[in-house]
C-alpha cells in the first residue's frame, strides 16, 4: 500500500477475517497451532478438548484450548506486583503538576524523581511538595536531556511523561530501554514510525507503556463500558467520537506554555491531530484491539482560517502570531472500518467558535448512548423514537454506573482534574501495578489510537484516499478478549 513504513503493516490477505472464522474456538486453535507448546499443556489441552468435544461443547474447547495458550496471549506486560510505586515525572506544567498532586494522595505511591528543564515550573511543584509536608524528591532541571540522567536511577518503577508532543515518544523509548514502565500524555507519538518504536520496545523490554488517555475513565465513559458489556444496545455497529475545544487562547503562550509549541502543529499539519479523547472510549466499547480491529480509514478537513483571523483580531501588526502560515484544516472528520464490518466516526476541532463536545456515540442494533448532551434511547425501555435524558436518566446511572466509580467517585470528585476522571485514572493504574494485574490500556491502544492522526495527514493530502490502518497487534487481537467491567 501507499504507506510509510510498509514493513510493519501486515498484509491484508494474511489477516484472519472473523466473520469466516465459525468460532472463537477456531481463532484460539489457529493460534495454538501456529505457536509450540510444551507436551505438559498440549496433553492437558487434548484431554479437556476432547472431554468437551464429546458432550458437544464447543465453547469449553475454546476455554480449554485457551487455557492451553502461554499467560502473555492474554497479558504480555504483565509484571510483579509492587507493594510500592516509586513514580518519576518528566514535565510537571499544565499536566504533570495536576499528576504530581493526586499521585501524592494515592496510597502505595512514592514520588522518587522530577524532571523539568523550565525552572519556575520545577520550582511551583516544589512548592506542591511543601504545601503537603511530603518529602522534596531530587530534581533534575539542566537542560532538555537532563531526564536520561535521571533515568539512571534504580528507585524508578514507572516514568510519566507530560512535555510536548513531539518529546513523549523518545522518552517513552529511553525510559523502558533502561527497565521502566512509560506512561505518556496524550498522544503517544505523532508518526506511524513512533507508534511502532512504542510498540517494539514494549514488545522487547517487556515494560508497560499505557497512553494516559483520561476519557476512558469518566464517569459517564465508564458507565457505558458497562451497559455494553450488558449488551444493552445489542451488537455494537457504529460509534462517535470528537474533540471539540476552542483552544484559540492558547496562542497567547508565547514563551511557555502549550500554546507555545502547540500553535507550531496547526502550520505544519493538516488532518486530525488530536483524536484519542473521542475515539478511546469508542474503542473500548467496541473491543478494538480485543476482538476487532481498525481497519482502514478516510479522511477529510475544512479550510484554515479561524487561527488567521483569531491572530488578525487578537495580536499587533507585526505580531509573530499574525505572520504564521495555519494550514490544519478547522475541522477534521475521519471515518473508520472495522475488520467486522463496523463504523467510526471521530471529529476534531480545536479552534471554532463552538460548544465543548467528545460526541461520545455509541449505536447498536436495539438502542444507542450519545452524550452532549448525555441521552439513551434502548428498545423496550424507551421509546426509540424519543430520547430519555435530563432526571430521566438518573434510574440509568442507578442501574449502571460503573463498579469503579462507586468505589472511588466521591474521592475523583474531590480529588479534581477534568470531573474526577483524571484521578481514577492515576488510581486505577497504581491499583493494577500494586496486584500485578494487566493495565486497562496498553502499546497496542497506544499505538493504535494515536496512529489516526498521521493516517489522517496522508488521507487528506491524498484526496482522501482511504489507508489501511495497521495491526500493532500482529494478530493477537483476534484472541485477546474485550476489557472487562474492572473494580
Amino acid at each position: 500500500m501507499h504507506i510509510m513504513n510498509m514493513g510493519h503493516i501486515m498484509n491484508r490477505g494474511h489477516i484472519i477475517n472473523r466473520r469466516n472464522i465459525l468460532s472463537r474456538g477456531h481463532a484460539i486453535l489457529a493460534t495454538v497451532m501456529s505457536k509450540p507448546i510444551d507436551r505438559r499443556k498440549f496433553l492437558k489441552f487434548a484431554g479437556a478438548a476432547g472431554a468437551a468435544a464429546a458432550t458437544g461443547g464447543l465453547s469449553q474447547v475454546a476455554s480449554a484450548l485457551e487455557e492451553s495458550l502461554p499467560v502473555e496471549k492474554q497479558s504480555p506486560f504483565s509484571v510483579p506486583k509492587m507493594d510500592t510505586v516509586r513514580v518519576a515525572v518528566i514535565g510537571v506544567g499544565a499536566r504533570g503538576s495536576g499528576h504530581v498532586a493526586q499521585l501524592l494522595a494515592i496510597e502505595g505511591v512514592k514520588i522518587t524523581a522530577i524532571c523539568d528543564n523550565h525552572k519556575p515550573t520545577a520550582d511551583a511543584t516544589r512548592g506542591t511538595f511543601k504545601r503537603l509536608n511530603v518529602p522534596e524528591p531530587p530534581f533534575y532541571t539542566d537542560g532538555e536531556l537532563d531526564y536520561k540522567r535521571m533515568l539512571d536511577r534504580d528507585d524508578i518503577d514507572i516514568v510519566l511523561i507530560a512535555t510536548p508532543w513531539e518529546w513523549h515518544t523518545r522518552m517513552a523509548v529511553d525510559a523502558m530501554n533502561r527497565g521502566k514502565h512509560a506512561f505518556i500524555e496524550v498522544p503517544a507519538a505523532v508518526t506511524l514510525e513512533e507508534a511502532w518504536q512504542l510498540v517494539d520496545t514494549a514488545e522487547k523490554t517487556k515494560r508497560h507503556c499505557m497512553m494516559l488517555e483520561n476519557v476512558c475513565y469518566g464517569r459517564e465513559e465508564l458507565m457505558v463500558l458497562n451497559m455494553c458489556r450488558a449488551n444493552l444496545f445489542g451488537e455494537l455497529l457504529h460509534g462517535e467520537g470528537a474533540y471539540i475545544h476552542d483552544l484559540r487562547s492558547q496562542m497567547h503562550e508565547i514563551a511557555h506554555g502549550t500554546g507555545s509549541w502547540r500553535t507550531y502543529h496547526y502550520t505544519k499539519r493538516n488532518g486530525n491531530i488530536y483524536p484519542t479523547h473521542g475515539l478511546g472510549p469508542i474503542c473500548q466499547y467496541m473491543g478494538i484491539n480485543r476482538g476487532d480491529r481498525m481497519d482502514y480509514l478516510t479522511s477529510v478537513s475544512s479550510p484554515a482560517r479561524a487561527r488567521a483571523l483569531y491572530a488578525k483580531e487578537h495580536f499587533p501588526e507585526g505580531h509573530e502570531r499574525r505572520k504564521l502560515k495555519f494550514t490544519c484544516g478547522d475541522i477534521n472528520t475521519t471515518i473508520i472500518k472495522t475488520s467486522l464490518g463496523r463504523t467510526i466516526m471521530i471529529q476534531w476541532d480545536e479552534q471554532l467558535p463552538r460548544p465543548y463536545s467528545r460526541l461520545n456515540l455509541i449505536q447498536g442494533t436495539r438502542g444507542v448512548w450519545g452524550g452532549y448532551p448525555d441521552r439513551i434511547a434502548v428498545e423496550g425501555f424507551t421509546s426509540t423514537e424519543e430520547w430519555a435524558e435530563g432526571p430521566k436518566l438518573n434510574e440509568w446511572y442507578e442501574k449502571y454506573d460503573h463498579p469503579l466509580w462507586k468505589r472511588i467517585g466521591d474521592m475523583a470528585k474531590k480529588a479534581g482534574g477534568h470531573g474526577g476522571m483524571d484521578f481514577v485514572m492515576l488510581w486505577r493504574m497504581i491499583y493494577c501495578l500494586r496486584n500485578g494485574l494487566p493495565l486497562d490500556q496498553d502499546v497496542y491502544d497506544a499505538a493504535a489510537w494515536s496512529c489516526i492522526s498521521p493516517l489522517s495527514e496522508w488521507s487528506v493530502a491524498h484526496r482522501s484516499q482511504s489507508i489501511d490502518v495497521p495491526d500493532f497487534t500482529r494478530g493477537k487481537w483476534k484472541v485477546r478478549d474485550p476489557l472487562a467491567v474492572v473494580v
